[in-house]
């Protein structure tokens, strides 16, 4: 089959290139689709020093771009389309993008988020011109220029700093009382200490205003309710981000905010489909954990991909009656009951297969039959790939009762 991949990952920000050069290094056949450029927000971001073993000078831009290059040399292809619909309930998986058409055994979804809007008037009519989102993209616009930037967490304060580099003044604006931010500690102080940057405490956006361009921004005082107007050429807004995830609406559990419900293998409800990086409900968004969660959801992607395909072949797919042994290797009386099982087997040899199962670790199996640990040993038996019986008591009476 045409465009047809082991494993396919959409999103090439952080958790998508980590995911591409994890699945990849694993022999699987690999493919990351990003509509644009790798690199997600992070890209976007100049400075980017809090990435473990890379310090100050670090850039968003250099990391990704060597990260891309890490996956695309273990054998990561790169596919640059737009995803308009998928299939996700299929074997192969279906993803139908503008140029094409992609199959894989696995899918990971990387796609990120993107900057949440303050939904007041002129943000939409001034957006690119002297609204933005991204001071690395923009900063240079605004050389010698008055900007402000409205948000007080990490993307905050470190972009308010890039663009000290560039501005005349750059003018924080946050909804809290004088000296309280959601940045990090380290991130706050030094931010206090920058004679570049002035502080507008306790007040919010109502308005941006301006005649083709942005020429200032009307401010509310949340606790005098009293409004002031701010001149300004520009204005940054980080108030958070929302989940891209118009896409799996309906097909994937989502959070009340949008974002993927996993589990700790990154998994989603939907069989042979994960989650990575900001797209995902977690507590913690960075480059660093969007790197994990891709790494997790390539190696469970993987071991997805292995149990599959067994299962597929010495189970569903038998010629012959299969006799399926779930068992917990810690629980010794119960191995020693599946035991029973390999001797009546051997007893039987042309009537019967057998396939023994450690349902602590096989989750695709555990998952699909529903089976739980407190019910092991468990005997099933499978004819044309269907349980036609089950039983956990085991002994010669009921193995005999059961492949009679």
């Amino acid at each position: 089959m045409e465009n047809s991949y082991d494993l396919l990952i959409l999103g090439g920000g952080p958790a998508g290139l980590a995911a591409g050069m994890y699945g990849a290094r694993a022999r699987m056949k690999t493919a990351i689709i990003e509509k644009g450029r790798p690199g997600g927000q992070a890209a976007t971001t100049e400075e980017l020093e809090n990435y473990p073993g890379f310090g100050p000078g670090t850039t968003g831009p250099g990391l990704t771009q060597a990260m891309a290059d890490h996956a695309e040399s273990f054998g990561a292809e790169f596919i640059k389309d737009t995803i308009v619909s998928l299939e996700l309930t299929n074997n192969p998986k279906k993803i139908t993008g503008k140029k094409g058409e992609y199959f894989a055994k696995a899918v990971i979804f990387a796609l990120g988020a993107e900057p949440r809007l303050l939904n007041v008037e002129g943000e939409g009519k001034f957006r690119g011109k002297g609204v933005s989102y991204c001071a690395t993209c923009d900063a240079d616009l605004f050389e010698e220029l008055d900007v402000a930037v409205v948000g007080s967490g990490d993307a905050a304060i470190e972009e308010a700093e890039y663009l000290t580099k560039f501005a005349e003044t750059v003018t924080m604006i946050v909804i809290h009382e004088e000296g309280k931010v959601d940045a990090n500690q380290v991130s706050a102080e030094r931010a206090f200490k920058s004679p570049r940057l002035k502080w507008i405490w306790n007040s919010t956006v109502k308005k941006i205003n301006g005649d083709g361009i942005v020429e200032s921004l009307t401010l509310k005082n949340i606790k005098s309710g009293e409004e002031s107007q701010l001149p300004v050429n520009g204005v940054f807004i980080y108030i958070g981000t929302v989940p891209k995830t118009e896409l799996v609406k309906g097909v994937l559990d989502l959070t009340p905010h949008g974002y993927v419900f996993t589990d700790e293998k990154m998994a989603t409800n939907v069989e042979g489909v994960f989650a990575a990086g900001d797209i995902r409900d977690k507590y913690l968004r960075q480059v660093v954990t969007a790197a994990s969660d891709g790494s997790i959801a390539a190696v469970a992607a993987e071991r997805y991909i292995h149990d599959r395909e067994l299962w597929d072949r010495e189970v569903l797919k038998a010629e012959k009656p299969v006799v399926v042994v779930y068992y917990n290797p810690t629980d010794m009386e119960g191995t020693e009951k599946a035991g029973l099982v390999d001797r009546f087997i051997e007893e039987n040899p042309d009537r019967f297969s057998l396939v023994k199962v450690d349902a602590t670790r096989n989750e695709l199996v555990k998952t699909r039959y529903q089976i739980k640990e407190e019910e092991l040993p468990l005997v099933q038996l499978f004819v044309n790939g269907e349980v036609t019986a089950a039983i956990n008591q085991i002994n010669i009476e009921n193995l005999k009762a059961l492949l009679s």
